[in-house]
């Protein structure tokens, strides 16, 4: 498993365009399971509604992993994605 953590620029934090962003590309990793944890929750990305329900707010730190076959790739684009859209 390969993780980074990351504090959420954004004020209004993981709302719904980044968010389904954010499950959409955690689709296009198969073999490899995505998950945000904030506070002791963790959800799997490309689980829209539940990834919105996390309530992560700008400010807020986050803990993003991926597990699979994919992992490195994976880690390597959400590092990106966060950084470009929160």
């Amino acid at each position: 498993m390969k993780q980074f953590e990351y504090t959420v620029n954004d004020p209004l934090g993981i709302h719904a365009r980044p968010a389904g962003m954010l499950a959409k590309l955690a689709k296009t990793f198969p073999g490899t399971v995505v998950t945000v944890t904030k506070g002791g929750t963790t959800v799997k990305a490309s689980q829209l509604m539940k990834l919105m329900g996390l309530g992560v707010k700008g400010g807020d730190t986050v803990t993003v992993a991926a597990e699979g076959g994919d992992e490195s790739a994976a880690v390597e684009s959400l590092q990106s994605f966060f950084a470009e859209n929160l």
